[in-house]
């Protein structure tokens, strides 16, 4: 499995992905989901994949190939970031379509979803989130991040923490975070975890990183997490019968050494007539 996500912020854009694929408990192997297109100075792409592993390695040959062959159409040459969209979501679309119908036959989905973020000249940067039939959504005011993947474990931590004005340190942080909650809780996410921060205006990669599991900062990110959220949990409102000196109890309660029972009467069973 795979989760990526890719964050649109007043400042820039941030990427994160991991890097475990699993065909199977015995086919688990390491493959890099982030992969970056630049004309330094003037445009950079960043794609992250996620879905068919043969798919996916074949649309990103296919977008360095037109690039490097001098395509009539390629990120070299769109105009605006949904342009770029549109021919990814093309190419996606035709190599999935290629092995589709024999695929199909054993049993595996040929399909890929893929998430394209960057910036064109003075555009300003965007993230655009290509299905598997070609169309594609990208951000808004309100949801300025894109999730492919295992992302439901990842994503409340994103929901609290995200808006636009996020400093861009602190949402690389936050992708981190929500990475490693996925890795917690879904054994088909693993590390090494790339992260991509793009400053806007830069058209330039300065700061990346990429993540093993040993990593110092990783493993100190990681601890600090835990250990303040277990702290934030300890510290939420009590409930007031936590404070009670003495809690009320639900249901009977049977004082000991006599067979009388809490609420009954105090009255002597009298002794039966012979």
């Amino acid at each position: 499995m795979t989760y990526c996500v890719a964050i649109d912020l007043d400042d820039g854009l941030v990427f994160a992905s991991d890097s475990r694929t699993n065909a199977g408990v015995d086919q688990v192997s390491t493959y890099s989901k982030m992969h970056t297109f630049e004309i330094e100075g003037q445009r950079v792409f960043v794609v992250l994949a996620a879905g068919n592993l043969a798919t996916t390695q074949s649309v990103v040959q296919q977008l360095k190939r037109d690039m490097e062959e001098g395509a009539d159409e390629s990120l070299a040459t769109v105009e605006r970031m949904s342009d770029a969209a549109d021919y990814l979501g093309r190419l996606n679309r035709e190599e999935a379509e290629k092995h589709s119908e024999a695929l199909s036959r054993s049993g595996i989905k040929a399909e890929a979803t893929l998430i394209i973020g960057g910036q064109i000249g003075q555009d300003a940067p965007a993230i655009f989130m290509v299905y598997p039939q070609g169309n594609y959504i990208t951000t808004s005011q309100q949801t300025r991040f894109l999730q492919i993947g295992e992302s439901k474990y990842g994503k409340p931590i994103l929901d609290r923490i995200i808006d636009p004005t996020t400093p861009l340190g602190d949402a690389a942080r936050c992708a981190l975070v929500s990475i490693d909650s996925t890795i917690r809780s879904n054994l088909t996410v693993g590390p090494p975890i790339e992260v991509m921060v793009y400053e806007r205006g830069t058209l330039t990669f300065d700061h990346y990183l990429c993540l093993e599991t040993d990593d110092d900062y990783l493993r100190s990110l990681t601890q600090a997490w835990d250990m303040n959220i277990k702290k934030a949990f300890t510290d939420l409102p009590r409930f007031d019968w936590e404070s009670a000196h003495e809690p009320k109890q639900r249901g009977t309660r049977v004082s000991r050494g006599s067979g009388k029972t809490a609420g009954s009467s105090s009255t002597k069973a009298k002794k039966p007539h012979r």
